[in-house]
């Protein structure tokens, strides 16, 4: 995949205004949508549930690539089908059965995606890597936004990105947490695909240019 993808993180909108600000992404150079959904469990931090994505999915036209900070994730994956999520990440240390997990969220006919935790293996990868349209490294620890990038992120892009070839996967690394105009170019020449951006996005004066220059920076 040639093309570098953005993805704004709705989790740093402001949710007082959430519809001015999926309107701002629609209107941007943004390709996705990366939407939280944080359930005080696995992680320790709630973000929003069911009504806000199907509020969100009503003024968003660009793809929504949901990624589930949940436990038992398998018991929402029709769910979150029915509300309009085009990619649906489930994190690794939550699925005790991630073959069928995967199984289940291509079944609905959505890209299947498998977050890892900072502490996580990518090695733990090696037998579903092919069934993966996606692989969410966390470059921070998750459950809240603005915190600082983990630098070892990049040997394990390398690591994975090296999987990928010796299966010969179609798979797409994306990158979440910490992401900015720092870090973003050797974050894609290192093998990233899809960088989600927050924090850097909507706690910029002028969000809509901050895109663009990501954008620019990763072309």
């Amino acid at each position: 995949m040639q093309t570098k993808l953005v993805a704004p993180s709705l989790l740093a909108a402001d949710f007082g205004n959430l519809q001015r600000d999926i309107e701002l992404v629609n209107k941007s150079e943004a390709d996705w949508f990366h939407i939280d959904i944080m359930d005080g469990v696995f992680v320790p931090n709630i973000s929003y549930g069911m009504p806000v994505l199907k509020a969100m999915a009503k003024h968003a036209n660009k793809p929504l690539d949901v990624h589930l900070m949940i436990v038992d994730p398998d018991r929402y994956i029709k769910t979150f089908a029915s509300l309009g999520a085009d990619n649906l990440s489930v994190h690794l240390e939550a699925c005790t059965h991630l073959h069928r997990t995967l199984q289940a969220i291509k079944a609905e006919g959505m890209k299947a995606g498998v977050a890892l935790n900072p502490h996580t293996s990518v090695s733990l990868l090696q037998d579903t890597i092919q069934d993966i349209d996606l692989v969410c490294l966390m470059s921070v620890n998750p459950g809240f936004g603005g915190q600082s990038f983990i630098e070892n992120t990049y040997a394990k892009i390398s690591a994975l990105k090296d999987l990928i070839i010796q299966k010969n996967a179609s798979t797409l690394i994306e990158i979440d947490g910490g992401v900015s105009g720092k870090n973003a170019k050797k974050l894609v020449e290192t093998g990233a695909d899809v960088l989600v951006a927050g924090s850097f996005v909507f706690g910029s004066d002028n969000p809509t240019e901050t895109i663009s220059k990501l954008k620019e920076e990763i072309a």
